[in-house]
């Protein structure tokens, strides 16, 4: 529909921006293990796979999401004397751990700091798919595009008769995920754990920034020009 004298149209934007606090954060666990044979480094990596399950498990109903990932075993190649030969095979695996409790994260993500040939990334913070912020984002973009229109054709001594079309532009969460330093939770081969367990690590919640964006098309009164 094209606007007439008798029946303008005004087409405008609306949006909206929110800082909210994170709902969950992901942490990503590499376990390993090495051996001098194969059957060693399976049997070492299954028992450290075990392990980091069973404690992060414990945490109940704090961890929303547990995954394995990708496993993989190689051999690690000498080439001392002639030809190469196998020194040692090395094992790794992947799991996704993803934690509502924040309190609990901190704890957890030290402790498993603490465990040897095992490597933590993350945390991760984000918010759900169904976070109720991306409806409050998009409500409040509408609001913005009704509020923009009106004030366009008041200032034309007119006032809005009727919506055409509203189209949604989308609503995402645009703020960068915010992550520890990689390694920053890694033992090396070499030396036993320490007996004194480490204190839970102070994390602070990254807040999440919420967008979301409408085009509208309205219909106005005849303006007093």
């Amino acid at each position: 529909m094209a606007g007439t004298p008798e029946i303008p149209l005004v087409s405008v934007r609306g949006e909206a921006t929110l800082e909210v606090d994170p709902e969950i954060a992901t942490l990503t666990i590499t376990v390993g293990a090495r051996g001098k044979d194969r059957r060693t480094a399976l049997e070492d990596l299954t028992r450290r796979n075990s392990a980091v399950l069973e404690l992060t498990k414990g945490y109940g109903e704090a961890v929303e999401k547990l995954e394995s990932g990708s496993f993989s075993i190689s051999p690690e190649l000498s080439t001392h004397g002639r030809g190469e030969r196998i020194r040692a095979y090395h094992g790794r695996v992947h799991i996704t751990a993803v934690l509502s409790d924040f309190t609990a994260l901190g704890e957890l993500t030290t402790r498993l700091a603490d465990l040897e040939l095992t490597r933590v990334d993350g945390p991760w913070w984000s918010l759900r798919p169904t976070s109720p912020a991306h409806g409050d984002a998009r409500r409040q973009a509408v609001k913005e595009a009704v509020t923009r229109a009106r004030e366009y054709a008041q200032a034309l001594g007119s006032d809005l008769a009727a919506l055409l079309e509203l189209a949604d532009q989308g609503a995402e969460r645009t703020s960068s995920m915010a992550m520890a330093p990689a390694g920053f939770a890694h033992k090396g081969y070499g030396g036993a754990a320490e007996d004194t367990s480490a204190p839970a690590l102070d994390l602070e919640p990254q807040r999440q920034t919420v967008y979301a964006q409408v085009t509208a098309r309205f219909t106005m009164t005849p303006p007093k020009l």
